[in-house]
């Protein structure tokens, strides 16, 4: 399998459940977690463990976002790199 076959890979149906899963519902159960932890615990310890799990639970987030950013910009890497190829066979650019 060749790269370019690589980045247009969709996931399969379980595979998608767990992505979602990774990417919103992880998160968003931290985050959660750590406000319920702060409002039922009442206790200066319990408000700032509850604000370590928000930090932890938006570090997921951007994490995921980030990763999905640059795994875009591997697709728009592996789009140019055919473009070119197209280009030095035939002199024209594919979107002439």
């Amino acid at each position: 399998m060749n790269e370019s076959t690589e980045l247009r890979h969709q996931p399969d149906g379980g595979t998608q459940a767990l992505l979602t899963l990774v990417r919103f519902v992880l998160p968003a159960l931290i985050v959660l977690s750590g406000i319920l932890l702060a409002a039922i615990g009442q206790r200066e310890s319990a408000y700032l463990a509850g604000a370590l799990l928000v930090s932890a639970g938006v570090s997921v987030a951007l994490l995921n976002l980030l990763y999905r950013v640059g795994v875009r910009g591997d697709k728009d890497r592996g789009r140019e790199e055919q473009a070119r190829e197209h280009f030095d066979r035939t002199g024209n650019w594919p979107s002439e």
